[in-house]
Parts: C-alpha cells; structure tokens; sequence
C-alpha cells in the first residue's frame, strides 16, 4: 500500500502512538487515585490533540496542490469550528451523580470522532483509519485493564460517639487502618447540643468491598450513634 512508502505516515503513526502513549500513563496515574478522569479519557484527547494537529502539520497530504499555492487562509479553521461546537456536545453527556462524575469518557470519545470525521472528509484516511483502530483498543482493552488496575477510592467518613465514649484518635485510626483504610485529613466536632463527640474525615483505601466492611462493622458497634461514609468525587 502507497502509504507505507512515505515517510511522512511513518511520522504520522509515530506522532499518534506517542501521544497515546502519553496521555495513558497520565491516565494511569489518574486512574489509580480514583479520579473521575482516568485512563481511558487521557488517551483518548492525547489522542484526539495529535490527529488534528496533523490536519495541520501534513496539509499537503490532503490539500490539492492547485488549491493548496493559491489558498492565502487556513484551511484548518473549519475543523476547529467544528471541534468547538463538539465541546458543547460533549458537555451535555457528563453528569454528576451524587458525588461522582459521570460520562468522562464518553465526552472524549464524541470528541474524537468527531476529529475521525474531520479527516474523513478531507480525505486524509490513513491517520483516520489509524486512531478508528487505536480508539477501539482504547475503549476495549483499555477498559479491561482499567477494570484490573489497582486505584484508591475514596471516601467522606464521619463517625459520632456519645461523648463520654468516644475513642481517642490514635484508637480510631487503628481500627480504619484494620479495616484496609487510610485517613488523609481529621475533623473533630462536638454536637447534638454537646451529647456527642463526633470525627469528620476523608478515608482511602485500594481493597474493593472494604466500605461495605466498615460500615457492617459500625452498625453492629452499640457505642456508635451515627456514621455515614459517602464515596468522594472528582
């Protein structure tokens, strides 16, 4: 196939699998740490970024000769109107559940099609083709792996004691830490008009099922007079 004999395809392929690259193990780090934006929605706008800078970069791949020594503008200016409606678009598809945020990757994946459409219909298909191939692995594979990653998920913790039985705080942490969790930050609170003592923080842990656990565990503690643990957001 004639594409293999340019070297401006082989530049193409590089410049598209670099970025993927990129933006993955950016992911992966964001994945890791339970945000809402993780693997999948990195690579898929790294990826995105790099084939409409492409459109750019390699106008003579696509533009007419004729067209391309007589136009005194830039062609690219349609592609980026039309990304910019595609935002709004986006945006429409990301909701906020509770405390989670919602339809991330999908946002990005109606980006980057729209980015596939772009090229399409200038004729410039062996990076469309490309990044059709690489969104697929992205949405498919990717999945499976994000699926089997360890990451860290975190959630609002607050536990209320009568006051003259609340344990010390030292006591406290030992028994998240028994649990599988971490404290990344404490609040202390005095209220239901001076009866309980209560403690307000954020708890993290990387085991599957350990909120459960806990709150199992606290139900069944008869000192315990109300506790709520709500997973975190974004």
């Amino acid at each position: 196939m004639f594409y293999f004999n340019d070297p401006a395809y082989l530049k193409i392929t590089l410049h598209l699998l670099g970025s993927l690259a990129a933006g993955g193990v950016i992911g992966l780090e964001r994945s890791y740490h339970g945000r809402a934006a993780g693997f999948r929605t990195h690579a898929l706008v790294a990826l995105a970024s790099s084939l409409l800078m492409s459109l750019t970069l390699y106008q003579d791949h696509w533009l007419p000769q004729e067209t391309l020594e007589s136009f005194r503008g830039d062609p690219s200016r349609m592609a980026q109107g039309i990304m910019t409606g595609i935002g709004f678009l986006g945006a429409g598809v990301i909701y906020k559940e509770g405390l989670n945020v919602r339809g991330l990757t999908t946002a990005a994946s109606i980006w980057i099609t729209s980015a596939i459409g772009i090229m399409m219909g200038i004729g410039f298909y062996f990076p469309a083709i490309l990044a059709t191939v690489l969104v697929f692995v992205i949405l498919g594979l990717f999945r499976w792996i994000e699926a089997r990653m360890p990451s860290q998920a975190y959630y609002h913790y607050s536990v209320s004691y009568a006051r003259g039985q609340a344990p010390d705080e030292e006591s406290l942490r030992q028994m998240l830490r028994e649990f599988g969790f971490h404290v990344a930050n404490m609040t202390y609170h005095v209220g239901n008009e001076g009866r309980a003592y209560v403690y307000r923080m954020v708890i993290w842990t990387t085991l599957s099922r350990r909120a459960s656990v806990l709150a199992d565990a606290l139900r069944k503690m008869e000192q315990v007079m109300e506790f709520s643990i709500t997973p975190a957001g974004d």
